[in-house]
């Protein structure tokens, strides 16, 4: 049985100027904030917003600034829990440090990450991609909420998506414009028709499919789709169920990941994995542990082997 968080932390990510000071800022003066005990916020960069010294004292929040990651030590944390006796820690972490090495250090005794928030400047996420795109990676792979804020609706923000949704699936993903949320911008046409009675999905099309079965099931529960994918098995797995998908690039050759959704064949054990099959599928949804959550899981209608495809790898642009 895992030990009870007696100290609740909220780790923020994101590159400079991404709005996490900003996001923070807001948050902390808003009542649902607001708790009894003592709140210890960890800046581990400085950047353009100032934090309001009379909101920090109303919500009873001291802050510590850290200039290198190498003074964001499991002794420094040991000491901040002994000084300041926090209920909750907030740490705004730098953009410019591996996730990882905060993930592998040694927490005080009953801290633990509740939650993992990345905020992302739309206007420079392409910029970031491009150049730094491995950093950006590791921050979203574990975040439960990536926060697109400077967003406007003629930026390719299903494009943004499906960036994340290729990392993490599970990840909530809300994009913000300088009036708020900005609702109904995935309203754009699949390059498929949707409405067919089996639906085709080209090979170059299969990553935006992929995010899509899971984002919107009233649109393909109960319907028939057909793809061609790599097989995939499992000891975990049923004998009469396997998982047809295709390889993904989420950062560079060395950082490829497979991505498909479950499916249920009667023959399954026969398959081998590695080999390519085109599959026809009816498409349900339920629950899969593996999913973490409720998601599409397909029944072969028919299946038969197929040639590796000349692209096997999906790209998520």
């Amino acid at each position: 049985m895992e030990e009870e968080i007696r100290v609740p932390i909220y780790f923020m990510a994101g590159f400079l100027e991404s709005g996490k000071s900003t996001f923070l800022d807001f948050t902390i003066e808003q009542e649902y904030f607001q708790i009894d005990g003592p709140t210890l916020l960890i800046l581990c960069e400085e950047g353009e917003v100032e934090f309001d010294p009379k909101k920090l004292k109303k919500s009873r929040t001291s802050v510590e600034v850290l200039n290198s990651i190498e003074e964001l030590t499991p002794e420094r944390l040991v000491a901040y829990d002994a000084f300041y006796s926090p209920e909750r820690v907030i740490i705004e972490y730098n953009g410019m440090w591996q996730v990882s090495k905060f993930e592998a250090m040694t927490l005080p005794k009953d801290w633990g990450v509740v939650q993992q928030i990345v905020t992302v400047d739309a206007s420079t996420f392409q910029v970031y991609m491009n150049n730094m795109k491995s950093l950006f990676v590791e921050m979203v792979r574990g975040a439960d909420m990536v926060l697109f804020n400077r967003c406007s609706k003629d930026m390719p923000l299903a494009s943004y998506r499906r960036s994340v949704k290729a990392v993490n699936q599970g990840a909530e993903i809300i994009f913000e414009d300088e009036e708020g949320e900005i609702e109904d911008i995935f309203a754009e046409e699949m390059p498929f028709d949707v409405k067919a009675d089996v639906i085709e999905i080209m090979d170059e099309d299969y990553g935006i499919w992929f995010i899509d079965a899971m984002d919107h099931p009233e649109t393909y529960e109960g319907k028939k789709v057909a793809f061609t994918g790599m097989v995939l098995k499992s000891r975990e797995l049923p004998r009469d169920v396997f998982v047809p998908g295709r390889m993904a690039m989420t950062c560079c050759a060395d950082d490829t990941t497979f991505i498909g959704y479950v499916c249920k064949y009667p023959e399954a054990n026969k398959l081998k994995t590695g080999k390519w099959v085109k599959l026809v599928a009816e498409v349900d949804y339920a629950y899969v542990e593996s999913y973490h959550k409720e998601g599409p899981v397909l029944k072969a209608i028919s299946l038969e082997e197929a040639e590796p495809l000349a692209q096997e790898l999906v790209y998520f642009n």
